[in-house]
């Protein structure tokens, strides 16, 4: 062999060799994940149960857009942060996902008051922000082009609050509001539909400190004028203390009272182990039910969250999927992690996620970014430690509810 082949020969190898490397170089660079910043709850105060159920949904839809290939090539990567459900650490926590962490998008809060914090950092520094359950109607009521929400709003509840109240019939009508950006506007909503829906009947609320645990001066005072049906509009744990004193106190549910849940209680994994007697007859207004119908992609994420948590699907799983999954889709449509290529994305959306066909809303208030047409359900507690799947559904998906199905206690 001469020296000018053996030269050559090493000529092309060097050349195949740097080719291999910047190839290999490039293909590291494509694949350097997507970071989604998430606050939950992951510590008390805050609700650690919707915090667990949130990040499972999150994490069980991270693998699912990774499995089939990620976005534009890159894996998904979540950067999680817990706000223990203050709005101040809420704060901190999406100042710092933005400006450490480098992320191009914040989900993961379930909570109308750390929304309200958070959204305000992500509108600050102009990131796309995916709200997961922050109900209240003053989040959307900003205006800022950031925010997003896929999950339930107030007036959505107040709506169907107010027509299951006046199908049951009643005259008076007392709310059990916590005393927070949520309960408060919940409470408010309810008052201002029931208006609109029954004006006749007579409503009022009390508001309860969230961290107290003993509610008797307000459940004496329903014991001895008790109203035709009590609305909770609460979360844990003082959900679940007023529920039990309510019944301790034979205020509700009774012959006389119906008990209405508002905050879609009964699929919070700890319910039955902290509500015993109290929920039995209680009517339930609901964002999933097993028997309810669901697009390909909602029963394939149920199935594997069930697979990694051993637990039911619920509402949380939905609401979360689809954020993460509004979050991929944007980026795909944008092909970019640019903040306006995706909020122009999500403004243009009209996708078919867990629970069914997403679009936002553009219009000003309440409805701004937000999924108007998110269903919902009722259903009614009929026996203690009873499964979701058992309930008795009384109301479907855009029908009316059916009064005949429901069941007062005897005394």
């Amino acid at each position: 062999m001469s020296r000018k082949t053996v030269t050559s020969s090493h000529r092309i190898g060097l050349l195949a060799l740097a080719a291999g490397v910047f190839a290999f170089a490039h293909a590291a660079i494509a694949a350097d994940p997507i970071k989604i910043g998430v606050t939950i709850a992951q510590s008390p105060p805050g609700s650690v149960i919707q915090g667990t159920q949130v990040l499972d949904a999150l994490q069980v839809t991270q693998k699912i857009i990774n499995d089939a290939g990620g976005v534009l090539g890159r894996p998904i990567e979540l950067v999680v942060e817990d706000t223990q459900g203050l709005p101040e650490k809420a704060r901190a926590a999406v100042e710092k996902l933005i400006t450490r962490d480098k992320v191009v998008a914040i989900t993961g809060e379930h909570q109308s008051s750390n929304v309200l914090a958070g959204m305000e950092v992500a509108h600050h520094y102009h990131i796309p922000y995916m709200n997961v359950n922050g109900w209240a109607d003053a989040i959307r009521a900003k205006g800022y082009i950031e925010e997003f929400n896929p999950g339930n709003y107030s007036t959505r509840t107040a709506v169907a609050m107010a027509d299951t109240m006046k199908r049951l019939g009643a005259k008076r009508v007392v709310a059990l509001a916590e005393n927070t950006d949520y309960g408060i506007g919940a409470a408010k909503s309810l008052g201002d539909q029931l208006k609109i829906a029954a004006p006749e009947i007579k409503f009022s609320y009390e508001t309860l400190d969230r961290t107290a645990k003993d509610f008797s001066p307000v459940i004496l005072s329903l014991k001895a004028n008790p109203p035709d049906a009590i609305v909770e509009v609460m979360l844990p744990p003082a959900a679940y203390l007023a529920l039990n004193q309510l019944y301790e106190q034979g205020v509700a549910p009774t012959a006389k009272t119906w008990l209405y849940d508002g905050s879609g209680l009964a699929d919070y994994p700890d319910f039955w182990q902290n509500v015993q007697e109290v929920a039995k007859d209680m009517i339930v207004f609901g964002l999933y039910h097993p028997k309810m119908a669901m697009p390909p992609l909602g029963k394939q994420v149920a199935a594997a969250y069930t697979a990694k948590t051993h637990n039911e699907p619920n509402r949380l799983l939905a609401q979360s999927a689809d954020s993460l999954f509004l979050l991929a889709e944007a980026i795909k449509a944008a092909k970019s992690t640019d903040a306006d290529a995706m909020i122009k994305a999500l403004e243009a959306i009209k996708w078919e996620g867990t629970r069914g066909v997403v679009t936002f809303s553009t219009e000003a208030g309440y409805k701004y970014h937000q999924w108007i047409d998110i269903p919902y359900i009722t259903f009614q507690i009929t026996a203690v430690k009873q499964p979701i799947a058992d309930t008795r559904l009384v109301q479907d998906p855009g029908q009316p509810l059916d009064v005949s199905k429901l069941e007062k206690p005897a005394k």
